[in-house]
């Protein structure tokens, strides 16, 4: 970033009710480290951010990877439980908020190590410092530069299989996945960007960093509200975002919605979770020059491992279900429980070796060794390589359906049931029965004013798959299905209610 300050000082780098430029920025970046030092945050020591998007929290992660601390950006979802025992298990001491959320990190403070709360913006709620105050206070000071295997983000895992690990990522990993980022979307100082994603989520990273980087500007919504995306785009002429499967699909069928308000849109960049295929050929049809792009990744690779490019989009078939091919730099094999690596086209545990990968899971050196087992990161992702490399994901290994002995991968099911033209969002579980263990469960919600019956979908969905995937038995939802703060389906609280007293783990 210092570099495009040098060049462009004077060029805008942040949109917004009141425009700041890279000279501005760095300044208070530069401010905010000086503020944190002055907090007793070292190099070494972990802060807190839980916000909504804002130009603040951009920049606390640029004065993290200056050298200012370790940034713990926390889900905004997170029960009091979770909240607390990440603060504490962090050694969190100074903690970032806004008023939204201070009022639950006042809630969990005790429990934990916490000496100062600085308030984002404005607001009568709990707080000990003014974050502006802190800034206007502080002189803008550039830490002594980082080392490549200096920590500086920790970001906590959501937590699917038990409490939440803390994912440690040093300056080195971050940089590696930033180059391979910026080289395969082509990022340029021509680009618009949207934040929409949640800033606590390592699928931001590549805007947080990338876009100042290479001297683009960028714009911000607080939260992810279709209306709110629409309007940004519209007013800003964004070229460039990412975005996860489930607000594609709120956006494109919000009833403001209008194909032409996304018209300056170049490049449209979705992950985190599998695009139902017909949502990603209604968005393709609608939008034949945009450059559509697929990213796979994790928080422990401090995001990217595989890509899917705007040709192979365009060219369709097969490769629509298909996560792209390993970005330079990165090895993939598919592997059975034993290790073993499985040919091409069979299916096993997706699991990579990189240089962008974590230090280690915080304060867990059995959960580290386990996921790093065999000298490879064991992904919890179930999928197969083709002949040409590309990646098929099938299922969320947790999520896989074992029914009268045979596997059913509830991605699968899940893209067979989407085609409905009345469904606009399905959950597949397995559910407990006593025939076969487990049975395929469909849990969907309907277009408003649409109407479908529990045989129309089955019937619908045997068309495409095998009898055996075939839901057994189909639940209709009024309300939407339940979200964490990814934007991702939350299935453990669908599967739940199911499965309580019968002695399953539900995560």
């Amino acid at each position: 970033m210092i570099p495009v300050v040098e060049r462009q000082p004077d060029k805008v780098a942040f949109l917004g009710a009141t425009p700041t430029t890279y000279g501005q920025h760095l300044d208070r970046v530069t401010r905010a480290a000086d503020a944190l030092a002055g907090l007793g945050v070292a190099r070494s020591d972990r802060f807190a951010v839980m916000a909504l998007n804002s130009l603040a929290f951009l920049e606390l992660y640029h004065a993290a990877f200056l050298g200012a601390g370790v940034i713990n950006p926390l889900n905004l979802r997170l029960a009091p439980k979770e909240l607390a025992y990440i603060l504490a298990d962090s050694g969190t001491k100074v903690c970032f908020v806004d008023s939204f959320f201070a009022g639950v990190i006042d809630q969990v403070r005790g429990e934990t190590a916490i000496e100062q709360v600085v308030l984002i913006g404005a607001g009568d709620v709990p707080h000990d410092a003014k974050y502006e105050d802190l800034l206007a206070a502080a002189a803008p000071s550039i830490p002594e530069e980082p080392e490549e295997d200096d920590p500086v983000v920790l970001m906590y895992t959501g937590g699917t299989t038990g409490l939440p690990k803390g994912v440690l990522l040093d300056q080195r990993a971050e940089m590696l996945n930033l180059y391979h980022v910026a080289t395969a979307f082509g990022m340029d100082e021509s680009a618009v960007y949207l934040h929409q994603t949640p800033m606590f989520h390592a699928a931001s990273m590549g805007g947080i960093l990338g876009i100042p980087a290479q001297g683009g500007t960028s714009a911000i919504v607080p939260v992810f509200d279709p209306v709110a995306v629409m309007t940004a785009i519209e007013t800003h002429g964004v070229t460039m975002t990412v975005m996860v499967p489930t607000m594609v699909g709120l956006l494109v069928n919000h009833p403001d919605f209008k194909p032409e308000r996304l018209a300056s849109l170049q490049q449209l960049i979705y992950g985190a979770s599998p695009m139902p295929t017909a949502l990603l050929e209604k968005v393709l049809a609608m939008y034949p020059d945009i450059e559509v792009y697929q990213g796979y990744g994790m928080t422990e690779a401090s995001a990217v491992l595989t890509m899917l490019g705007p040709d192979e989009h365009r060219r369709g078939g097969a490769l629509l279900r298909s996560a792209g091919r390993a970005v330079p730099g990165i090895a993939l094999t598919i592997q059975d429980p034993d290790g073993k690596v499985m040919p091409r086209g069979e299916n096993g545990e997706v699991c990579a070796r990189a240089g962008n990968f974590m230090t280690e899971y915080w304060n867990k050196p059995e959960a580290t060794e386990e996921a790093f087992r065999g000298g490879w990161y064991h992904t919890g992702d179930a999928g197969y390589l083709d002949e040409h490399g590309y990646l098929y994901l099938v299922d969320r290994v947790k999520d896989m359906i074992v029914t009268g002995g045979e596997n059913v991968y509830s991605v699968e099911v899940e893209n067979a049931i989407a085609t409905h033209e009345a469904v606009a969002q399905v959950a597949v579980i397995g559910v407990p029965d006593e025939k076969w263990g487990e049975a395929v469960h469909a849990i969907v919600v309907l277009h408003p004013g649409a109407e479908a019956t529990e045989a129309d979908i089955i019937a619908h969905a045997r068309e495409a798959i095998a009898g055996y995937k075939v839901p057994k038995t189909v639940e209709f939802r009024a309300e939407p299905l339940p979200l964490s703060g990814a934007m991702k389906v939350l299935k453990r609280e669908l599967r739940a209610p199911y499965w309580e007293g019968h002695g399953r783990a539900v995560n």
